[in-house]
C-alpha cells in the first residue's frame, strides 16, 4: 500500500475537512474483504447517538447559555501502538484543548506527528456536532489490516473538561472484520479543569490529574453534576454503533452537516425511556435564633434551612417540615 501524507496549514476546520479525505478520497465502488488478512481493508459507518436527556440526567441539566449539546466528533484509525487518549493516563495538550474548549488544532497536529513519526495513524475523520443532548450524527471511515483500531472523542457541551469516546477498539477479531459493534458511552474527566458542574467557570487543575471515568459516586461531592448516590451506575450518556459497509458500496464523506449525516432526533425513540431519580437536597440547619417571648414566660426560638435541589423523577421528597421556603423549625424555650 502506498504511503499517503497530507499537509495542511490553515484553520482547525480546514484540518478536519482535509484530514477527513483520508477515508474518502474517491467516491467510487470499493471491494471489501471479509477477512482482515494482510493487505485488506474495510469500511464502516459510524452513528453516534446522544442520550443526554433531562429525564436521564436531571441534576443541573443545562437548559441555556449554552444548552446541552455535543461537539463534533474526531475519530482516528490506527495501529495498536497509538492512543488519542487513555483512561488513567495524562491527557495530551491537544486533548486538553479539545475537552475544555472544543478546539481541534493542537490535537490534529499531534495526530499528524504520530502518523509521521511511527506511521501508526491510517486515517482521520470527523462527524458534525449534535445540537442537543439527544440526537444523532454519523460518518464513515476505513480501517486497514495493520491499522485496525478505532478511537474517537466527543466533547460534552457545556462542561469543564468532560467528554465521551472510545479508546482503541479493534475491528479485526479472530481474523475477520467485525460486522456490527454497539457500545454505550459514559463521561470522562480529562483531569485538566477542577470544575464540578456543567457550567463551572474555568478552574485549572494544578498539578494536572489523569483521565478518569466519572461515575455516580466519583467525584464524591454533592455539588458534582453527575453525583447520584442512589445509583450503582450512571445511565449511558451516549451510544456508538459501527456497521461494516457491504461490498460495492459507494463511499464518500460529506464535509458539512447534511440531511444524510445529521439524523433526526426522532430516530432515537427505539430506546427505552430512562428516568433517573433525583433526591431533594437541603442546606444544613442554621444556628438557633434568640428566644422570643415575655420575660418569665415560655418563649419560642427558631432555625431555618433551605432547599438547594428539588426532587425529580420520583426522587426522595423533602420531609413535611421542609416544604416552605425557607423551612422553619420552632421549639419552646425559657427566658
Amino acid at each position: 500500500m502506498a504511503k499517503m501524507t497530507i499537509v495542511h496549514r490553515s484553520s482547525p476546520l480546514g484540518w478536519l475537512a482535509t484530514l477527513s479525505l483520508l477515508c474518502g478520497i474517491l467516491a467510487m465502488p470499493v471491494d471489501i474483504e471479509t477477512e482482515c488478512s494482510e493487505g485488506t481493508n474495510a469500511k464502516y459507518s459510524l452513528v453516534f447517538t446522544g442520550k443526554w436527556s433531562q429525564m436521564a440526567f436531571p441534576k443541573q441539566y443545562p437548559m441555556y447559555r449554552p444548552p446541552a449539546q455535543w461537539s463534533h466528533l474526531i475519530g482516528v484509525t490506527h495501529s495498536s501502538d497509538y492512543h488519542i487518549w487513555q483512561s488513567n493516563e495524562f491527557a495530551s495538550n491537544g486533548v486538553r484543548e479539545f475537552a475544555e474548549k472544543g478546539e481541534a488544532w493542537t490535537l490534529m497536529k499531534e495526530v499528524e506527528a504520530a502518523g509521521e513519526r511511527i506511521q501508526s495513524v491510517y486515517g482521520v475523520f470527523s462527524a458534525p456536532a449534535v445540537v442537543g443532548g439527544t440526537g444523532q450524527t454519523s460518518s464513515e471511515f476505513e480501517v486497514y489490516t495493520r491499522h485496525s483500531f478505532l478511537s474517537f472523542i466527543v466533547r460534552i457541551v457545556p462542561s469543564p473538561d468532560w467528554f465521551v469516546g472510545v479508546d482503541s477498539i479493534n475491528l479485526c477479531e479472530g481474523g475477520h472484520w467485525r460486522e456490527n459493534v454497539s457500545l454505550d458511552l459514559f463521561p470522562f474527566d480529562a483531569g485538566t479543569d477542577s470544575g464540578f458542574t456543567f457550567s463551572s467557570p474555568n478552574f485549572e487543575t494544578i498539578p494536572q490529574e489523569k483521565v478518569m471515568q466519572i461515575t455516580s459516586s466519583f467525584p464524591s461531592h454533592p455539588a458534582n453534576s453527575f453525583y447520584y448516590p442512589r445509583l450503582k451506575h450512571l445511565p449511558p450518556m451516549a451510544r456508538v454503533t459501527l456497521t461494516k459497509i457491504k461490498s460495492n458500496h459507494i463511499f464518500s464523506l460529506p464535509l458539512e452537516p447534511t440531511q444524510s449525516n445529521q439524523i433526526p432526533i426522532d430516530n432515537e425513540i427505539k430506546d427505552p425511556l430512562i428516568n433517573t431519580p433525583l433526591d431533594c437536597e437541603v442546606s444544613a440547619w442554621s444556628p438557633w435564633g434568640l428566644c422570643r417571648g415575655k420575660c418569665g414566660e415560655p418563649g419560642m426560638k427558631r432555625r431555618t434551612r433551605y432547599i438547594h435541589l428539588h426532587p425529580a423523577n420520583n426522587g426522595q421528597p423533602a420531609p413535611h417540615w421542609r416544604k416552605r421556603k425557607p423551612a422553619i423549625l420552632i421549639t419552646a424555650c425559657e427566658r
